[in-house]
């Protein structure tokens, strides 16, 4: 349920959103400083991160194994595993094949995606101020990335897409059953990784044993970053219609060059301040307007979520 945050009008859900994304946005510190390792081999121990920290945390409550009940689930859990491996490997390979101007612009389309399914699957209205955050934020993307774009190749930019709808899809799942515990998606779609990205590995004839330093990173982006963030993000599910989740969760796009700015002394260039500059004025403007609605209805209209389970971390996920 939308609640006030600090009366400052700004909803919790919305808050957990962005939160999401900047606790995303340090991962790429980590993998850009993680430079012995490829992409494959890097998200091998990226999701033995992600497996370590919900197990034990499910060890230590004395829950049942998050792995497992994500195999054991259901149809729409299993959904939520391949959607989420279908983002990831999607947006790595993109990575990998095109230019990153591409993979960046053409992966960060899932609000559109997410709008879409929302409304299709979850029949979500859609208000003004939903439609005109998601508008400008995609000019503030175009602003970003345009002036690279067209310079990697079709299957690159198809991959690109791939992992937005990928994205979109884990984001109306999770949407469609906001009372749900979605944890055991985290460890689930992190054993499918693991499994595709070793069988990569050795078929290239690298070792799956990278530097040391180079794991270390790895298993900090997964265990706390993706982790984190991951949870925010569910949390933010419960409040959030799915277009607007997406666009907030955008913050990553904004703090990356900021981040590699600060930490890698990489100046980002004028159109990327600019672009980062719009959509972080659209997603706050967004957030306090739905705040200063004062409804007690989620922000576009809808009835009101379940109320969350009781377990602290839990409620997060």
């Amino acid at each position: 349920m939308a609640r006030s945050l600090d009366g400052n009008g700004v909803t919790v859900g919305s808050v957990m959103a962005l939160g999401a994304g900047a606790v995303w946005s340090f991962g790429a510190i980590t993998a850009r400083l993680a430079d012995g390792t490829d992409a494959f081999q890097y998200l091998i121990w990226r999701s033995l991160g992600i497996i370590v920290v919900v197990e034990v945390w499910t060890l230590v409550t004395r829950q049942p194994r998050r792995t497992i009940v994500a195999f054991r689930s259901g149809r729409r859990m299993m959904a939520a595993n391949l959607a989420l491996l279908v983002a990831s490997i999607g947006f790595v390979y993109a990575v990998k094949s095109t230019s990153l101007a591409d993979a960046a612009f053409l992966g960060s389309t899932s609000p559109l995606f997410g709008v879409v399914l929302g409304r299709w699957f979850l029949g979500e209205r859609l208000n003004a101020r939903t439609i005109a955050t998601v508008v400008v934020a995609m000019i503030g993307l175009a602003v970003m990335f345009l002036g690279g774009l067209g310079g990697g190749n079709l299957a690159g930019d198809l991959a690109a897409l791939c992992s937005a709808l990928g994205f979109a899809a884990y984001t109306a799942l999770v949407r469609s059953a906001p009372e749900r515990d979605w944890s055991p998606v985290m460890p689930g779609y992190a054993v499918l990784m693991i499994a595709i990205c070793a069988a990569v590995t050795i078929g290239g004839g690298n070792t799956l044993v990278p530097p040391g330093g180079d794991i270390a990173l790895a298993l900090l982006h997964g265990g706390l970053f993706i982790v984190g963030g991951t949870m925010l993000y569910n949390g933010a599910s419960r409040s959030v219609p799915v277009g607007a989740m997406m666009v907030f969760a955008q913050t990553e796009m904004i703090l990356v060059p900021c981040w590699a700015f600060l930490v890698l002394a990489e100046r980002p260039p004028t159109n990327t301040v600019v672009g980062g500059a719009i959509i972080l004025a659209a997603v706050i403007c967004k957030a306090i307007l739905d705040g200063r609605a004062g409804r007690t209805a989620a922000p576009d209209g809808e009835a009101p979520p379940p109320a969350p389970p009781t377990d602290p971390i839990l409620a997060a996920t």
